[in-house]
């Protein structure tokens, strides 16, 4: 079977036009239509009905995508078996600033020979499908979300439960305090503009709302981490929570306190992901570092939703 002619028969089911489907592969749409008809021939089926609209997959059509796109990412793993010893370890670590960024950082100065690619992927179904494409490697995620079980064909292992700390301003309440107990955060005005809904930090931040009954908003736009420091320092109101291991910096006026978080202690659960056959030889080199690297949660009480603990 021709996989060019696969290729195309899945660019048209993404694109619903052969003429976009043509731009989008760089060819002519005379070139498109000859891969269907040939693959059609091999087949011995009509994979396509021409509408005004464009093209609809037949019923056909429709039971061979699947397993189209399958014979496609197959293909990918199999070139990036013979090449991933030659290209970077590519691992997705969701924010710059945040502890699996600086997990990688460890990782990067315990094995300066492995060449690296960090990227940063917002939804975890974008960086579920570059594993299961090979375009990452590797991810950082809190998994399993609810209702939201991975793939079969995704592995992942827990390496670190981080702490979260309590961030406010220098006229903020609980400014003064050495540590806070969740119950003493009710009643409090707690601002993370950053929280997506469906997120799995969306999802987890719901669970700690229902479980102890905090009060957190996500309402206005997301300027980023300094604008946030900026409201918090200004507004005796608002406080906002901030993982242990995330590396801010904010002017000496602001005054921001990092107060921990205890009775229980809130931790976010960071898990490994990848696909169960990727080839790179640096990924197992990863997964070792990370399971003695990775430190341990400190708090002798802990809080995470029941969803992501360790099955």
């Amino acid at each position: 079977m021709d996989l060019e002619a696969v290729r195309t028969f899945a660019a048209i089911a993404e694109a619903g036009q052969f003429q976009r489907a043509a731009v989008d592969l760089a060819i002519t749409q005379q070139a498109v239509s000859k891969r269907v008809a040939a693959l059609e021939r091999d087949l011995g089926v009509r994979l396509f009905t021409r509408t005004p609209r464009g093209a609809e997959l037949t019923i056909d059509g429709q039971a061979f995508l699947p397993h189209a796109r399958e014979l496609l990412r197959v293909a990918e793993r199999a070139v990036a078996s013979v090449r991933a010893g030659r290209r970077p370890l590519r691992v997705d670590v969701i924010a710059s600033r945040g502890a699996a960024s600086g997990l990688m950082r460890g990782f990067h100065h315990a094995h300066p020979g492995i060449d690296l690619d960090v990227l940063m992927l917002l939804e975890i179904e974008t960086a579920v499908a570059a594993l299961r494409s090979g375009t990452i490697d590797a991810s950082f995620r809190a998994v399993a979300m609810p209702g939201r079980p991975l793939p079969e064909d995704i592995a992942s292992v827990r390496v670190l439960d981080e702490p979260l700390q309590l961030l406010t301003g220098p006229a903020h309440a609980l400014a003064g305090a050495r540590s806070v107990t969740l119950a003493e955060l009710v009643g409090h005005r707690i601002w993370m503009p950053g929280i997506l809904p469906g997120s799995e930090w969306g999802a987890y931040y719901d669970d700690l709302v229902a479980e102890f009954g905090l009060t957190i908003e996500a309402t206005g736009p997301n300027f980023g981490s300094d604008a946030l420091l900026d409201t918090i320092a200004d507004t005796p109101a608002l406080a906002t929570f901030m993982s242990e291991q995330t590396r801010l910096v904010w002017p000496a006026g602001h005054g921001l306190r990092r107060i921990p978080v205890t009775d229980p202690t809130p931790v976010y659960p960071h898990s490994l992901l990848w696909h169960r056959d990727n080839p790179h030889p640096a990924l197992p080199t990863l997964r070792t570092h990370l399971a003695t690297a990775a430190p341990a949660p400190t708090a002798p009480e802990t809080w995470t939703p029941a969803w992501a603990l360790p099955r």
